[in-house]
Order: structure tokens, then C-alpha cells, then sequence
């Protein structure tokens, strides 16, 4: 009887170090997870989604707190700031889907290869972290009886039955819900018709006058771009949507108005020999956020009505 016990210990205490190095995996990976998906939307954020009204600080709030609990995590191994984080993976996920359904703040996400890589990273992050919050203790670091404010802590020490099926249940409906949205979701703006009539008016921001679109949205040139070709497609037409149709000048515009034609076939105006662009950034008249980005392959202008 007492061998028998004394085996089952045994037993128990030499699958201790296997415990431990599988939760010490987890946490270095839930914690790589975090920094990589921070990593990734602090680029975004260089790029051109700073210039962005509220989802700009978003994306800066996002980086920090990704970057914080992955210390954290990785330094304390804590259930609590794991649980943090599965949650704040999970989230992260959440407002990227609702920016591609419905629109975030008034800006309407696109479908970028980022875009899919951050999802996928969250989703996986979501999953390390999740387990090592939910999963029992080693049994050579037995939970404290709960007391107060550490009950939580307590049931998450206790580990949470059936955490990995739940975890694994969870993560594959997210990634699901992904891969449907970014299927859904344009890799690129539509451009209107060429058959319609582009009107180019003028406005003044920031003491400069610049040339807009008939709403009033501030239009810009891409400096890769030469004289008879545009070098925006794809993603980057989705931020940048090119003005086409037949060009009419508006009061106060003393440049020279022309056209090119896109490899799409529509016809795309020209303002002293530049391409013109709208920025999906702009969501209102007198903005001009998109001003001097470097963003999709170049720098970004507003167009001068000086040229």
C-alpha cells in the first residue's frame, strides 16, 4: 500500500520538470506572440495609420499596452496578466473585424497581407495565453487557499476544467470569422466610373490652397508615379482611391488638367502632370492627413494649386 503511494509520488514529482518547461513554452510564446502582433501595428502605425483621426492613438495605445503585458508576462509567468493578455489578443482581433464589417470611427479597414498576419498572430496569442492562465498548477507549487481578492487567482490556480477544449474551440471559431472577413473584404477601393465628370475645386488648409474633389476631400500626388503611368494598384488604390472621369476646373484653378489611362482602363485625371489621389485617412472636408506620408512605396503630397 505505502510502495504503492510512495510510486504514485515519485510518478508525480519527476513529471514536475515537464510541467514547469511546458509552461515556461507557453510563456515565452504567448509573450513573443504580444510583442510580434505590437511589432506589426507599430510599423502600420509609422507608415501612415498615425495621420489617422482616433484610430491613429488606437494603434499607438495598442503597441504599448502589447509591448508592456509581454514583458510582464515573460518576466512574471503571472495567471492573472496571461488571462490580460488572452483577453487583449482577443480584443485586438475583435476591433480589426468590426473595422472590415462596419467601419472603426468612421475609417473602413481593406484587406492587407498585415492586416491577415496580425489576425493570425492574435488568434495565436490568444490561445498561448489563454491555456496559461487556465491550466492547473504544477504540483510542486500548490495554489494558497483563496482569501479575499485572491480568489481568481485561486480558481485560475486550480486550473479551469476542460480549459483546452474550450481554448482550442474558441480559437478555431476566430479563425474562421477571419478568414471570412478578409474574404469579404475589398483588397481595394472601386474606382467610380470614367464616364462621369470629375469637378476640382480649391480650398485653403493650413494657410496653403490646395485642389479637392467636388466633396471638398484634399487631393494628392504620389511621387513614384511618372507623367502617362500611375504606380498606385492594388492595396494601395484601396488607401489612396485614384480620381478618374472627365476633369472640369473649378474657380481659382490655373493648371494644366489631363488624363491617363489606368491598366484597369478607366481614365484617371492628371493635375500639371500629376496623378491624382483621395486618402481613405481624410474623413471630412479640410483634412489633409495624408500630407508627406510614406506610405505604400513613396511619399504622399497634397496637390498645390501652384502644381
Amino acid at each position: 500500500m505505502h510502495g504503492g503511494e510512495a510510486g504514485s509520488r515519485q510518478d508525480r514529482q519527476a513529471a514536475w520538470p515537464s510541467r514547469r518547461s511546458w509552461r515556461l513554452g507557453l510563456r515565452v510564446a504567448g509573450a513573443g506572440l504580444l510583442a510580434a502582433t505590437g511589432a506589426i501595428h507599430l510599423d502600420l502605425y509609422l507608415t501612415g495609420y498615425r495621420s489617422i483621426p482616433v484610430i491613429g492613438w488606437l494603434f499607438l495605445l495598442q503597441v504599448i499596452t502589447a509591448f508592456g503585458l509581454a514583458v510582464a508576462v515573460l518576466a512574471t509567468g503571472s495567471r492573472l496578466l496571461a488571462a490580460a493578455g488572452a483577453g487583449f489578443a482577443l480584443a485586438t482581433l475583435g476591433g480589426y473585424l468590426l473595422s472590415i464589417w462596419i467601419g472603426l470611427f468612421g475609417f473602413t479597414e481593406i484587406r492587407t497581407t498585415a492586416g491577415i498576419a496580425a489576425g493570425i498572430i492574435e488568434v495565436a496569442a490568444f490561445a498561448a495565453l489563454a491555456v496559461l492562465a487556465a491550466a492547473p498548477a504544477a504540483p510542486a507549487q500548490p495554489a494558497r487557499p483563496a482569501t479575499g481578492g485572491s480568489r481568481l487567482l485561486a480558481w485560475l490556480q486550480a486550473g479551469i476544467p476542460g480549459a483546452g477544449r474550450l481554448v482550442a474551440g474558441v480559437s478555431i471559431a476566430a479563425l474562421a470569422v477571419l478568414g471570412i472577413a478578409v474574404a469579404q473584404a475589398g483588397s481595394t477601393a472601386p474606382p467610380p466610373a470614367s464616364g462621369g465628370r470629375a469637378v476640382l475645386k480649391t480650398a485653403s488648409i493650413g494657410g496653403v490652397t490646395v485642389l479637392t474633389n467636388a466633396k471638398g476631400f484634399t487631393l494628392y500626388w504620389f511621387a513614384p508615379d511618372t507623367p502617362t503611368r500611375s504606380a498606385c494598384y492594388g492595396v494601395c488604390a484601396g488607401y489612396w482611391p485614384p480620381v478618374t472621369g472627365t476633369p472640369s476646373a473649378g474657380p481659382g484653378i490655373t493648371g494644366k488638367l489631363g488624363t491617363i489611362k489606368r491598366s484597369d482602363g478607366t481614365t484617371q485625371v492628371t493635375y500639371s502632370g500629376h496623378a491624382l489621389y483621395t486618402y481613405v485617412g481624410d474623413t471630412a472636408p479640410g483634412q489633409a492627413f495624408g500630407n508627406n506620408l510614406n506610405l505604400n512605396g513613396g511619399l504622399w503630397h497634397e496637390v498645390t494649386v501652384s502644381g
